[in-house]
């Protein structure tokens, strides 16, 4: 079930306004949220927005964008109404030590950047569904794109990715670093000072965006192939001036079935209705 949901009207709160001290500047770790953010252009509301079990999203004029609920890190300081405000504004959020708040900013961030009309013209390849030896068919996801990549490789993956023993079985010398860690292939995240310098390909979660540990995960990853992964990539070139090779996230293809899987945390009809897609970093 959905832990908060406003839908449609403008808001009606006595406006806020959303700011967070100490985040400015172009250099250090809030260049890549201050850029990102920079990007949006002025004058597009906010029209709805929910902050769901698992999955979030905020809905403007320019679309719908989503990320995964995270929770944690300090109590939540805005309390207004974020209905009628400029999507911009808004995704300051994205810079909350509040990780709920975060996460509407981050989804606020992709409403304006993960839409198609922006997306294509930049390249942007779709999932197509492959068929597996066993005849079974899975869509080509990131880690099948770099399948060939990973024999006899030092690969990283930040979060706990479906399926990494497939990594394993393509040869790869796999560390997991994951913040609960959950079975053997686990290594707890403050790992990642040590394994991710020496890592050939690395596998970030948006999630990362929303914490605050990309801007440092991606330093420590200068000298690897970086993929960023899942629905809370924030679909920017801007990310390629950081470090990321390629953003592997999502696009919201059918509006109404997203607000009623948030809803009701139904996640299979989530699945159904996201587009996955790739961007890769111009040669």
């Amino acid at each position: 079930m959905a832990r908060m949901e406003f839908d449609g009207a403008k808001a009606s709160a006595a406006y806020e306004p959303i700011e967070f001290a100490g985040t400015e500047g172009c250099q250090g770790p809030w260049a890549v949220y201050n850029r990102l953010i920079d990007g949006i252009p002025e004058g597009i509301a906010v029209r709805g927005y929910c902050l769901g079990t698992h999955w979030s999203y905020v809905e403007a004029d320019s679309g719908m964008g989503v990320a995964w609920t995270a929770s944690g890190g300090q109590k939540r300081m805005y309390k207004g109404d974020l209905r009628g405000r400029e999507l911009r504004e808004v995704a300051q959020l994205a810079k909350s030590w509040c990780f709920e708040e975060a996460t509407l900013g981050i989804a606020a961030l992709n409403a304006w950047y993960a839409q198609r009309d922006k997306l294509d013209p930049l390249g942007a390849r779709y999932d197509e569904p492959i068929e597996l030896p066993d005849g079974t068919r899975r869509k080509m996801d990131a880690f099948e794109l770099h399948a060939d990549q990973m024999d006899g490789k030092n690969v990283v993956m930040v979060g706990h990715f479906p399926h990494p023993e497939r990594l394993v079985e393509r040869g790869a010398h796999l560390t997991i670093l994951e913040r609960r860690v959950r079975d053997a292939l686990d290594t707890p995240d403050p790992a990642c000072e040590y394994v991710i310098p020496d890592a050939d390909l690395v596998f970030y979660t948006g999630v990362t965006l929303i914490n605050k540990t990309a801007p440092r995960l991606l330093e420590l990853a200068k000298n690897a192939h970086v993929v960023m992964v899942g629905p809370s990539v924030v679909m920017s070139p801007t990310l390629f001036d950081f470090g990321v090779d390629m953003l592997a996230g999502s696009v919201v293809a059918d509006p109404e079935k997203t607000r009623f899987a948030i809803h009701n945390g139904a996640g299979q009809f989530f699945g159904e209705a996201l587009s996955m897609l790739y961007l890769e970093k111009p040669e």
